[in-house]
């Protein structure tokens, strides 16, 4: 008869394997989606989830097909600023289906298993690891231009897990807001990518100012220069100054992505050309890599020289 050390090894092995199988199904299923990219902050309140929906929202509006994985288990809020509050994901022969919000993204979050908006999930981080492992190995996003995984503030557990098991991600968007006591946090969101060398491919200024409507006039309510000076302290570029608008709440109560509801409001133009510039950074990565493979390919299979790229 085994003994109980034996009877825990055995659990314990059985358990590993889970994961790895689950881990190798998760990068199966994205293996479909051609660009994947993070959106964190690592201060709350400076408008992510807005930065992450509207974005995904002017991909879709310029032809992409996009997804948005809501990575905030606490405190989701992607599928209400797309419609989707109140409804549920479900599952089919060929795994968990995201809902189709409004803009053509589709979109998987916690919030969408959930019973009720009162129910909380009061998790410890091995649950948190487990819940977005199991759920990555299980949803069907099908064929996809881009995904964004909208992450909560900090650099924990949940940031942690999508970093070291997506490990083909595109990039990072950093979100900060004018303020300096937000540029000192924010700079540790940029320590955490290039820890674990995820390239960032810019920061966004959110609500940068408020562009009075009659007179034209610029009131800097949360202060000027942070974004501007965390991005030459960090040496990285700073995408887009997004100004306030009271619409926004708006949108966003509706369920409408800013984007779509209001295409001519200055926020919106500044979040379609954020967009553009991620477009751009990728289509020069990927020619980047088509000259470094075509260079490889074009070497003298006899020439016993050692070449290194970088």
């Amino acid at each position: 008869m085994p003994s109980a050390a034996e009877i825990q090894r055995k659990i314990q092995i059985e358990q590993i394997k889970k994961i790895r199988q689950q881990e190798e199904e998760a990068r199966r299923r994205l293996s479909k989606i051609k660009h994947k990219i993070i959106v964190l902050s690592g201060k709350g309140g400076v408008g992510k989830s807005f930065i992450t929906a509207n974005i995904a929202a002017a991909l879709a509006k310029k032809g992409y097909t996009v997804g948005v994985l809501d990575a905030d288990i606490h405190g989701p809020s992607i599928p209400k600023m797309f419609g989707l509050h109140g409804q549920s994901l479900y599952a089919g022969p060929g795994g968990i289906m995201p809902l189709m919000g409004v803009g053509n993204v589709r979109v998987v979050s916690a919030d969408l298993m959930l019973p009720n908006e009162e129910a909380a999930l009061i998790w410890r981080g091995p649950l948190k690891t487990g819940f977005i492992r199991e759920l990555l190995s299980m949803v069907n996003w099908g064929e996809m231009d881009f995904l964004l995984v909208d992450l909560p503030p900090g650099t924990g557990d949940e940031a942690l897990t999508i970093a070291q098991l997506i490990k083909d991600l595109d990039g990072a968007i950093v979100v900060t807001t004018p303020s300096d006591l937000t540029r000192i946090v924010v700079k540790k969101a940029v320590t955490f990518c290039n820890q674990l060398k995820v390239r960032i491919l810019g920061i966004v200024n959110n609500m940068c100012c408020f562009i009075c409507p009659n007179c034209g006039a610029k009131y800097y309510i949360f202060g000027k220069g942070g974004a501007d000076k965390l991005a030459k302290e960090m040496g990285l570029r700073l995408l887009a100054d997004i100004p306030l608008d009271p619409r926004i709440s708006e949108a966003v109560d509706k369920g409408v992505p800013f984007v779509v509801a209001f295409p001519e409001a200055e926020a919106a133009k500044k979040i379609m050309e954020v967009a553009d510039q991620v477009v751009e950074q990728l289509e020069q990565k990927q020619e980047g890599e088509k000259e470094e493979g075509d260079s490889a390919s074009s070497r003298d299979p006899g020439d016993k020289r050692l070449y290194l790229n970088f």
